[in-house]
């Protein structure tokens, strides 16, 4: 193995090691609060949601999907909700007139940071 690439792996590994912190505390890695399925097929859409986690405070979320019409043109659906602790499987988009699903729906939530001492920030 010649030098060189002696110094790429090493520079490989440090840099793993000084990102590999800083990628962990990210909201990526965060724990899951609101859990949400889509489906459309015979002629409707419907996207429901639910909020695992009690003790977590309600969820502002935001949702978009592209779905499919008969002609097969794309038609983009959005909209926000408001999801309290505890709610199952809460209907937050119902429509008509679509052939099939595009894509997944996205959906993004996010919730008041509490802090350790129970107030919040």
């Amino acid at each position: 193995m010649s030098s060189s690439h002696r110094v790429k792996i090493l520079f490989g590994m440090a840099f793993m090691a000084v990102s590999l912190p800083f990628t962990l505390t990210s909201p990526a890695f965060a724990r899951m609060v609101v859990n949400c399925g889509g489906a459309a097929l015979a002629g409707g859409a419907q996207l429901l949601c639910s909020h695992v986690d009690p003790r977590s405070p309600a969820q502002l979320c935001t949702f978009s999907w592209a779905l499919a019409t008969p002609s097969n043109d794309t038609q983009v659906v959005s909209g926000t909700f408001l999801l309290p602790p505890g709610a199952s499987n809460v209907t937050v988009y119902q429509g008509i007139g679509f052939a099939h699903a595009q894509s997944s729906p996205i959906v993004m939530c996010q919730g008041k940071h509490v802090s350790p001492r129970g107030k919040f920030q």
